[in-house]
């Protein structure tokens, strides 16, 4: 048999050749591979990464802002609360006495009012001066506006005796607000309460220098203010807060001028490291101002009442708006904003709280004098 062995070398040659060919195309294919799987793994990596960092709490922000809103007595008389009666279903409603300053009030984050006429519970019948006791609606609607820090401590807190501050702090346990100077035991009383908006955390107090010759017998039921008292409450909540804030039902009725208690008392709170005291009981304004690095408002006169019956002076009440600015430096203020406010009736009725930009010379004859006087008297 006869071998072509030159033809077949060549043919070796050839076989040689494309299996090298096709080794290179392999190991091509398979450098290719090997790039596209890295890229992939290092993406899935990044993205592992991202989804890690992404799950990482931000940093607390070194300064933190909560603006506060204060008006001051919610004075429910009997002809405001027959004002908001409706005999159709037997309630009582008071939204149109607040349509002009509710659009003010949503606008912080903290609103502040003090409940003057004490919520005690139909069953003790309700009634005006001297001896108050208001409906449900009253608190159903200051809830409604969004105020949620209600001072419980003042003089007619007692007016209806332990059942109805029993029934009023009940009530109030119900809404989603933050309440003080009144209580249901001892226990209750001296329980620290460290309320958190905005990342800063408050403490909220509330105490009143008269009960109107009531004998308090249960020392929790209302937070009668004493020196040693309000050092120990202090004294208590210093540490766990950043911001402390006191309600004062103080001074005398109808002056426009803090008396030398009021004085006195402010001082000392401001010694003991509160940042905002926030006065009422006068029935008028009062003027606003510093001690030290502690905001002082005296008086902020009536948010609602009848009382416009005694005088312009009784009249007119004031809403005061501010930031509270804590950063490493400790606590300061900014934005200070001062209006008056007019309880408004019409011969006992058509009541309503109207802000002196949105009054006029039908509604309040005078207006803009009226409302040079008083503001001189708020800047002191």
């Amino acid at each position: 048999m006869f071998y072509n062995i030159v033809g077949d070398n060549k043919v070796k040659r050839k076989l040689k050749k494309g299996v090298y060919a096709g080794l290179l195309i392999i190991l091509i294919l398979i450098i290719i591979v090997v790039i596209i799987f890295k890229n992939q793994n290092e993406k899935n990596v990044d993205k592992s990464k991202s989804e890690v960092n992404s799950t990482v709490e931000p940093e607390e922000p070194k300064t933190k802002k909560l603006s506060l809103f204060a008006v001051g007595d919610v004075l429910i008389h009997e002809s405001v609360y027959k004002d908001a009666y409706d005999s159709s279903n037997d309630t009582y409603n008071f939204h149109k006495m607040f349509t002009e300053v509710e659009p003010i009030i949503k606008k912080y984050d903290l609103k502040f009012c003090n409940q003057e006429s004490i919520i005690g519970g139909s069953a003790l019948g309700i009634s005006g001066y001297p001896s108050f006791n208001s409906p449900d609606e009253i608190g159903d609607e200051i809830v409604n506006l969004g105020f949620n820090l209600i001072s419980l401590a003042n003089n007619h807190a007692l007016d209806k005796g332990e059942d109805a501050i029993l029934y009023s702090n009940s009530y109030w346990s119900t809404k989603d607000v933050n309440t003080a100077g009144s209580y249901t035991s001892m226990e209750d009383r001296n329980r620290v309460r460290v309320y958190e908006k905005n990342g800063i955390k408050y403490a909220f107090l509330a105490y009143t220098t008269s009960l109107n010759g009531n004998a308090l017998k249960k020392d929790y039921l209302v937070n009668m203010y004493s020196a040693e008292k309000a050092k120990n409450d202090i004294e208590a909540i210093k540490s766990q807060v950043d911001v402390i804030i006191v309600s004062m039902h103080w001074g005398e009725e109808y002056s426009n001028t803090p008396n030398s208690s009021q004085k006195q008392i402010a001082e000392y709170l401001s010694s003991l490291g509160v940042n905002l005291i926030i006065g009422h009981h006068p029935h008028v304004v009062q003027p606003v101002e510093y001690i030290n690095n502690t905001l002082v408002i005296y008086s902020l006169g009536n948010f609602i009442s009848n009382q416009l019956t005694l005088g312009i002076n009784q009249g007119i009440g004031l809403i005061v708006g501010v930031d509270i600015i804590v950063d490493e430096d400790g606590v300061k203020f900014d934005n200070l904003y001062k209006e008056l406010i007019l309880s408004y009736s019409n011969n006992s009725t058509n009541f309503k709280v109207i802000p002196f930009p949105k009054l006029n010379n039908n509604l309040l004859n005078d207006y803009e004098a009226i409302e040079k006087k008083y503001m001189a008297i708020v800047n002191g």
